[in-house]
Parts: structure tokens; sequence; C-alpha cells
């Protein structure tokens, strides 16, 4: 369902996604980075959290983790995402209890803990590296506002990636053929 997600001092959230990329070889030049600042400063996106994980060619680790949020914003966010979960999981007695527990998930700031990022390291060969980023689209909070003072609701959300255009023209070149 389409409803704006407010706490009662107007912190809003916007549509959060989970990007996971992985990398061959080291081609970092700064410029990805780069570009995460840039929709930062017109607020079109914000990093709630990324862990990169680097693994050389002799095995050894290297871990970066940043986030956008400050220590209050971190823990505003964490208690946000677990009030809404406990509210789902039995009404407001578990939101109260969610909120708590949320907040305490992230006063270190982060949502990716130790175990992601032995997780990431444990699941990558040497020689690559990968990125697990929450990417909260800013730019779509006063759309979403507006469709649901409309009395709007979502009824399916997708994201469509040039690989699957090309997929469905695969599936259809392949059912032309067969006709």
């Amino acid at each position: 369902m389409s409803t704006p997600t407010h706490t009662d001092d107007g912190l809003t959230i916007g549509p959060v996604q989970m990007l996971v990329v992985g990398f061959v070889g080291d081609k970092f030049s700064g410029e990805i980075r780069e570009e995460l600042e840039r929709l930062k400063e017109h607020d079109i996106v914000r990093l709630i959290d990324l862990l990169f994980v680097k693994k050389n060619d002799d095995g050894d680790i290297e871990v970066v983790q940043t986030s956008d949020l400050d220590q209050d914003e971190a823990e505003e966010f964490g208690a946000l995402v677990g009030a809404l979960i406990g509210f789902g999981a039995g009404g407001e007695e578990e939101a109260e209890r969610g909120a708590i527990a949320g907040a305490s998930e992230l006063e270190d700031g982060h949502v990716f803990d130790d175990d992601a990022v032995w997780y990431l390291s444990d699941a990558i060969p040497e020689g690559t590296a990968a990125a697990v980023a929450l990417l909260e689209h800013r730019w779509a909070i006063p759309l979403r506002d507006k469709i649901a003072r409309a009395g709007g609701v979502t009824l399916s959300d997708a994201w469509i990636h040039a690989s699957d255009l090309v997929a469905i023209g695969l599936v259809g070149a392949a059912a032309g053929a067969d006709a």
C-alpha cells in the first residue's frame, strides 16, 4: 500500500532500494562516490548504508563502510523501520518494541554489521569486490505523498532493467521462430 511514512516529528523516508554490485579487478577511480555525492547534494538519493568489501589477489580483505546518515538520523531510521516491522507483526504494542529495538540496532550508524562483512568476503573470489548499498529515493517522497493524498495505493512496482527488455525480446524472437 502506498502510505506516507512519517514519524510524529516529521521525519519522512522515501522508498529504499537494496543494490548489490560485483566488481572484477581494481578499476576504482572515485567516480562512483562522486556520483553518489552529486545525487545526495541534489536530494535525489541518500545513502543509508554502504558496505564495500574488496578481496585482493592474496586473499586480504579491504572493507569500507559509509552512510549519509548522522548518528541521530541512523537511530531515527532504525526506530522507524523497527516500528513498521513491529506494527506489521502485532499492532501498536509491537510497534513500540520494534522502534526501541530498531534504534538500538543502528546505534553504530550502520545497517550492515560484521556478519555481513564476513559473508561478503567469503562469497567473493580473490581479485574481486562487492558492494551492498541501501539507497533512499528522496525524489519519490513528494510523488508518493501526492498519490496517497489522492487516495491512490500502489498495486505493484518493479524495476525494469535493460537485461529484462533483452530477455523479453529473446523470448519474443524465440516464440516467433516457433510459429
